[in-house]
């Protein structure tokens, strides 16, 4: 099944989102120039989310990806939620009051954050109200624990994790008497979703990552060339830490059992989401919910299992790893991406494809054939395609959909290959799953005069 070029980049483009950030909004100048993001689905519906905003009642933007397992719900609850607790999280107690105050006598609220949606991000509007009262409840907790200080972003955002968590385990447990919203709770609870967040705020950029989604900042060389630096660790099998954290918060009888074949308890690949209430209610808890639930709940063969060898749980947290980096006039660019991307191409790729995407310049490297006999008439072909890939490369007008295509249409030396694209974008639906997973991209371009001057200050 061939598609066309003009077919290919219609399916490559059908999600992208650009977002220039105003060069002054009257408060600050942003270290921001702005952000591409796209998303590309394996899944059908797609169980990846994205979220971007800008906090209006504190400085700093909030942009960040997550990715569902077990069907959607989690990740879509999540991303439209997440920000908002993080906001609440950062606010002044002054503020809150206000807030509350204007709850209290009906008053129109003070908007806390600004949205950069793509058409395609919707939110429930069905469980709005709920969603909110619970908000609504956190931040009354936050006004009647004031401590008069000022509150540590870092903590903000572990607070915020851990808090959206625990409403989502709450709300599935307490119910609903509407059917619908019932059953809309527990569909949240009971799948789960990683996540990755960002919050940049003049030169401080904070990182806070559940799971095995990744953050990678793009940082200019002093000769041209790009490096990538890691802002996040992979929360599964692969990370010794991490597996080391699990061990230690369960009894040693359990050492063998926690992790079999890479995964939690044999079952799960990352090692901290939100959601996945099977990791974390006990036994009589997950049965009680189950038998008061929605009949529709019982016919859902993930809901009723027990995972094998569950003796002490929780086995799962949603509390994120957060890292600090202070921004310097190298560092171009953030990548946060679910881990559909990082299974597909290394970060030092990503960073140069990226960074020559953005600056505009094709760094000519000697063609590399890797070991592999290459005949005169090939090398001339690689040359060729290296010729025409110079004049389109440019041809994405978004840095994500860019990314995607290299993504998805590599071949091994590195080029995208048209054949292969038209492939990997035309398999059936039941078969794309087998081939990659949905990749979700946000590029977020750094401004490096409002940066360098930040540091002058300094």
């Amino acid at each position: 099944f061939y598609l066309t070029p003009p077919q290919v980049n219609s399916i490559l483009k059908a999600n992208e989102y650009s977002f220039k950030v105003p060069e002054f909004d009257g408060k600050n100048i942003s270290s921001v120039l702005g952000f591409d993001s796209n998303q590309l689905p394996a899944n059908a519906p797609i169980e990846d989310r994205r979220s971007a905003a800008t906090c209006l009642q504190t400085r700093g933007m909030l942009l960040g990806v997550f990715d569902g397992h077990a069907g959607c719900a989690c990740a879509q609850a999540v991303s439209e939620r997440l920000f908002y607790y993080i906001a609440v999280s950062l606010l002044p107690h002054e503020t809150l009051l206000e807030i509350e105050n204007a709850v209290e006598s009906g008053r129109a609220l003070l908007p806390i954050l600004q949205w950069h949606k793509h058409p395609n991000d919707y939110f429930s509007k069905e469980a709005s109200k709920l969603y909110f009262n619970s908000l609504r409840t956190y931040w009354q907790e936050l006004i009647d624990l004031n401590s008069g200080e000022t509150t540590d972003v870092k903590e903000a955002l572990i607070n915020a994790f851990k808090r959206l968590d625990n409403d989502i385990s709450l709300e599935a447990q307490v119910g609903d008497p509407n059917s619908f919203l019932n059953y809309l709770v527990l569909r949240v609870a009971f799948s789960g979703a990683t996540a990755c967040v960002a919050h940049v705020d003049g030169v401080d950029l904070h990182v806070a990552n559940t799971g095995d989604s990744r953050a990678m900042l793009g940082v200019q060389e002093e000769d041209g060339s790009w490096s990538a630096v890691n802002l996040s660790y992979d929360h599964n099998a692969q990370n010794e830490h991490e597996v080391e954290r699990v061990k230690m918060e369960h009894p040693k009888s359990e050492e063998k059992s926690l992790v079999k074949q890479d995964r939690l308890l044999g079952l799960l690949m990352p090692f901290r989401a939100f959601g996945d209430v099977k990791f974390k209610w006990s036994i009589e808890l997950q049965k009680r919910v189950i038998e008061s639930g929605p009949d529709q709940l019982n016919d859902n063969e993930y809901t009723k299992f027990i995972p094998p060898n569950y003796h002490t749980p929780p086995y799962l947290t949603a509390e994120p790893e957060v890292i600090h980096h202070k921004l310097r006039p190298q560092d171009k660019f953030l990548v946060l991406a679910t881990d559909g991307l990082w299974e597909t191409m290394h970060r030092q790729d990503v960073a140069r494809i990226v960074g020559e995407y953005l600056t505009g310049v094709h760094h000519q490297q000697p063609i590399a054939v890797g070991g592999y006999k290459v005949t005169l008439g090939q090398m001339h072909g690689l040359l060729t395609e290296r010729r025409a890939r110079i004049s389109s490369v440019f041809e994405d007008q978004n840095a994500a959909t860019h990314l995607i295509r290299h993504a998805v249409g590599n071949n091994e030396f590195g080029t995208v290959d048209h054949e292969r694209l038209s492939k990997m974008l035309s398999l059936p639906e039941e078969l794309a799953r087998m081939y990659r997973d949905d990749i979700t991209i946000i590029v977020v371009q750094f401004n490096s005069h409002v940066i360098g001057a930040c540091q002058n200050e300094e």
